[in-house]
């Protein structure tokens, strides 16, 4: 049998698992699934007969080493930061490799390696990154067939809560990594290019310039800038666009509100409040204003904020019982980022019987026979339940036809690369439509960021 070592069986391998255990008989496959904690290893197994379960502690450079060996590919759903000894280890011992994640500098490093033995290292195969590489350069390669020139790319992605479970004011749960959430937007300011110009927010700023999207059927939605829109100007060729903006996608009023946390500073990863263990989420909110001998916390924060008494934004501070005195923290040498993800958590996080939703939205300007051309291209995928979540559907499928696809020769390309090609994504995104991962695209207007368009 043909051997896929999946290191990792966290929340994202749900659907990656069942996908190749579905396929194992007739593709001949063989599982082996490694994570720190057997239980939940044996859990994604689900007692399949062509599945084994280990325990495998990434940092024993041994066992590593022994259990990639019996691999014909690796799948490193790892914390990102942890791929580079696996894909070092693979290199020296001739395997291929898949990841969802970023291709970091160390990874890159072994793009000539990797070409040297043949070796196939496929990274960014998941949601974002990965179905938005796909689904861009899809539409991007159709519009230069035909003759066209990029004129404009606008890419959002957001993972939210599905309507049918939206019940809290900020229309907004925890879908994933919560620290990612509260983190998001730092480490410097937003870059893009509109009608050719460079444009930066610096973080202070980033939640209040906010871009507003439809999707039929699913309403409005509004989208932030990513930190860096370019980064993938010169790998999607699009070093002349006019327009390249990459944003994440939140349902409209949420950032509004969250600035209020970022103009507190309770974002904040950079020190530790003391006695932060015993402090009350009030107290905890007081920390961030001024002192005054008979004005309350609310009112002091309303001042700080400007809130009105009537505001929408003041009911989603009190839904989550920031003001209670008798709520503690329980955090020893938190950050003002740890306690706030600590509060939000007890509001936010998916109830059992909830579903999550992820949208994708592209728009591609071009410009053909002396004419300016639009296409839009949106993608609502909701989820099954907490296991095959829409997250887990989005990031782990990729993985798996991809692995699926390098093991049968379809993917035949050696080195270190994400799916921009067009042997990876056609056949990734048309069997993708087959679980209700479907792009529709409509031909719009072009308008662009230029008023003389509108007259």
């Amino acid at each position: 049998m043909r051997n896929i070592l999946i290191i990792g069986a966290g929340r994202s391998a749900s659907s990656l698992i069942q996908y190749l255990l579905n396929k194992s008989d007739i593709e001949n496959l063989h599982l082996t699934i490694g994570d720190l904690s057997l239980d939940l290893a044996q859990r994604k197994t689900a007692n399949h007969k062509n599945a084994t379960a280990i325990a495998l502690d990434i940092r024993d450079k041994a066992q590593r080493m022994n259990e990639i060996e019996k691999a014909d590919v690796v799948i490193s759903m790892l914390p990102a930061h942890m791929h580079i000894e696996v894909a070092k280890d693979c290199v020296a011992l001739r395997k291929h490799m898949v990841t969802a994640s970023y291709i970091s500098e160390a990874m890159a490093a072994l793009d000539e390696e990797a070409k040297k033995y043949g070796l196939i290292f496929m990274n960014e195969i998941g949601l974002d990154p990965g179905i938005d590489h796909m689904s861009a350069m899809k539409v991007i390669d159709e519009i230069r067939e035909k003759g066209g020139k990029m004129i404009l790319f606008e890419s959002f992605c957001g993972g939210l809560v599905a309507p049918e479970s939206d019940d809290n004011l900020w229309n907004y749960k925890f879908t994933w990594a919560p620290r990612n959430v509260v983190l998001a937007g730092q480490g410097g300011a937003a870059k893009f290019i509109q009608e050719g110009k460079y444009k930066y927010i610096p973080y202070h700023k980033l939640f209040r310039r906010t871009e507003f999207l439809e999707v039929e059927g699913y309403g409005k939605f509004e989208g932030y800038a990513n930190r860096d829109s370019l980064k993938y100007r010169s790998v999607y060729g699009l070093d002349d666009v006019l327009t390249l903006y990459r944003g994440t996608i939140r349902r409209v009023g949420f950032s509004k509100a969250w600035n209020m946390f970022v103009q507190l500073g309770m974002t904040d990863d950079g020190y530790v409040i003391d006695n932060s263990e015993t402090i009350s989420y009030r107290e905890f909110v007081n920390l961030f204003l001024p002192y005054h001998p008979t004005d309350s916390v609310e009112i002091k924060l309303r001042l700080q904020l400007g809130i009105e008494q009537d505001d929408i934004v003041w009911d989603k501070l009190l839904e989550l019982d920031l003001f209670d005195p008798k709520k503690i923290v329980g955090l020893p040498n938190a950050t003002p980022a740890q306690i706030l993800e600590k509060i939000l958590s007890d509001k936010w996080t998916l109830n059992p019987q909830d579903k999550d939703m992820i949208v994708m939205y592209h728009k591609f300007g071009y410009e053909l026979d002396g004419k300016d051309h639009q296409i839009d291209s949106k993608m609502v995928c909701i989820g099954d339940d907490q296991t095959y979540t829409a997250m887990a559907k989005t990031v782990g499928l990729p993985v798996a036809m991809a692995t699926l696809a390098i093991l049968n020769e379809k993917i035949t390309t050696p080195g270190v690369q994400l799916p921009i090609n067009k042997e990876v994504y056609d056949p990734i995104l048309a069997e993708l439509e087959e679980f209700g991962v479907i792009f529709k695209e409509t031909e719009m207007p072009y308008i662009g960021y230029d008023p003389d368009k509108l007259s």
